[in-house]
């Protein structure tokens, strides 16, 4: 379990399936820093990078908007596939926003990546904390899960993390409850309701969700339900009927997608759970090309669930 972080800091936890080394390589060589790092949308340019304690690491982010943020990140401690230290933030001129620690630790051949921000004082952590929100900041962290599983075997996939102040085994049943599912799942702004529910291996569901603009129907089928830890099912678009059809709103959208979600316990109140989605079976370049294009709008739509769980498990704690 993580120790609670002190008010001063904002802390993460994110976990890849990859060895140490190849997660340390994808952070440390600027080549491979250039495919994944930075929120979603956002490009890296490196002008220079000496890694060493006392080095710098001088590079500009490319927002989508066409902003620059030129970053100027210093060295403090460099200890190879284990400990990174370093500033964030620093400008020509200005110091930096926060002092990033990075611990990389291996077991069973994946890596875990805890990482502390450490800032002046409680209040600029909590403000700081909202921006990266905001900005979908953490989204960084999904991207180098989705480049390590690209690198390693040319899949495409979508991953998304959230921790959430609330025991594991409460999560997990907000998540394998229907009544409660129906709760938060549906994206911002609409309502879901459930007309079969059977969440174990081996069982389904058929819903419809949306509001008083449009309904969408959609059946998934459960693959593995392990309590507290995995549910892993497809989901596919229905009609009214439950027939399997196509997205209402995006005809090239892959017909089946394959969903893992697994739950990890990081305190007796601290949970993090990691969404991973892919496509399944057979499909088109232009659909998985669909996929692909699609990944910022399903960060915005799961951040907006996520928002409302995390909504949800405040009012019943």
């Amino acid at each position: 379990m993580a120790n609670a972080p002190k008010d001063n800091e904002i802390h993460l936890v994110r976990f890849y399936d990859a060895p140490v080394r190849t997660v340390w390589e994808a952070w440390t060589d600027p080549t491979q820093a250039a495919h994944w790092w930075g929120p979603r949308g956002f490009m890296i340019t490196t002008h220079s990078k000496d890694l060493r304690v006392g080095g710098h690491w001088h590079y500009t982010m490319h927002g989508p908007d066409g902003v620059d943020y030129p970053n100027h990140a210093t060295y403090y401690e460099v200890e190879e596939c284990a400990k990174l230290v370093y500033d964030h933030g620093a400008q020509d001129g200005k110091p930096a926003l926060f002092r990033v620690t990075v611990l990389f630790s291996e077991s069973d051949g994946k890596t875990k990546m805890d990482m502390t921000m450490a800032l002046p004082t409680k209040e600029a952590a909590r403000e700081t904390e909202m921006f990266i929100k905001k900005a979908n900041g953490n989204s960084t962290w999904d991207r180098l899960g989705e480049y390590l599983v690209q690198q390693a075997s040319s899949k495409e996939i979508f991953v998304i993390n959230r921790s959430f102040d609330a025991p594991i085994d409460v999560v997990f049943d907000a998540w394998a409850d229907p009544k409660q599912l129906a709760q938060w799942l549906s994206p911002t702004g609409t309502s879901m309701e459930f007309f079969e529910a059977d969440i174990k291996s081996g069982g389904s569901s058929f819903y419809k969700m949306g509001n008083e603009h449009f309904t969408m129907y959609g059946r998934a089928s459960y693959i593995t339900v392990e309590r507290p830890h995995t549910l892993i099912y497809t989901q596919q678009f229905c009609d009214k009927d439950g027939h399997v059809s196509r997205h209402p709103m995006s005809p090239t959208w892959p017909e089946t997608m394959l969903t893992h979600i697994h739950f990890t316990a990081l305190a007796a109140n601290k949970t993090l759970i990691t969404v991973q989605w892919e496509v399944s079976g057979p499909a088109t370049a232009e659909e998985l090309q669909t996929f692909i294009n699609g990944r910022s709008s399903m960060t915005g739509g799961w951040s907006g669930s996520f928002d409302k769980l995390e909504d949800y498990l405040k009012s019943r704690s």
